[in-house]
């Protein structure tokens, strides 16, 4: 996976879940790590009250990022959130904050990122299996926002391959966290559609995230990555 020994990385929404495993990952090869968070403020660490919702405050926090370490080399989108449920009880205000903190959050802090990075520079963000497939009803909201960031995503690659920072995203599948316990009430039922037959953990899904954010993850960019346990095959 490799050592990331003196680059700096932000990863919002870090408080918790899958979020709090790639801090925790990133710090442990070596990186400097802030993490936004919006209510529950980490124990340890770097950490920046930001509303993901909020657009001047993801900016400031990807700001202070860079003048609290010297500079930025990796972002981590992270922070989402997840409404679900039949159309007609997702309005107008619903669509408005989900793409607000799922899609317009990642693209200005990517933008407000690029500026800092230097060749080498990361940008990964996390989908979700469900923009790949969705077998349930109600997704329509929660998948529109994370399909929007396999092309935020190739888009930025595009853009910013010729100063060497690359921009991947990270589709995890049913990820054993408070949003979606393993042993929540659909739990066996999601649990069966995954060819591995079981939840993931967060630090599965954290290991895959190093690894782009490393010397492994040199040459990939563009690239959507299922670690979903075989949900989309």
């Amino acid at each position: 996976m490799g050592s990331l020994e003196g680059k700096a990385a932000l990863v919002t929404g870090g408080s918790r879940g899958i979020g709090a495993a790639v801090a925790e990952k990133l710090t442990a090869l070596g990186a400097r790590v802030a993490v936004t968070y919006q209510n529950t403020k980490p124990d340890n660490g770097f950490a920046i009250q930001a509303d993901s919702a909020d657009p001047d405050a993801i900016v400031a926090a990807v700001e202070e990022t860079a003048v609290h370490f010297g500079r930025l080399d990796v972002l981590v989108n992270n922070a989402a959130v997840f409404r679900v449920g039949p159309l007609e009880e997702l309005g107008r205000e619903e669509f408005d904050h989900t793409m607000a903190v799922n899609v317009r959050a990642p693209f200005l802090a990517a933008r407000a990122a690029a500026r800092h990075m230097r060749e080498g520079g990361r940008i990964i963000s996390i989908g979700s299996n469900v923009a790949v497939y969705a077998p349930f009803p109600g997704f329509a909201l929660y998948s529109a926002s994370k399909t929007a960031l396999i092309g935020m995503t190739k888009g930025l690659a595009r853009e910013l391959g010729p100063l060497g920072i690359t921009a991947n995203v990270v589709n995890p599948g049913p990820t054993d966290t408070d949003m979606n316990p393993a042993d929540g009430p659909m739990a066996d039922t999601i649990r069966g559609l995954t060819a591995l037959g079981r939840y993931g953990k967060p630090a599965e899904i954290a290991a895959v995230v190093a690894a782009l954010a490393g010397e492994a993850g040199a040459y990939v960019t563009g690239a959507s990555i299922n670690a979903d346990g075989g949900f989309t095959v």
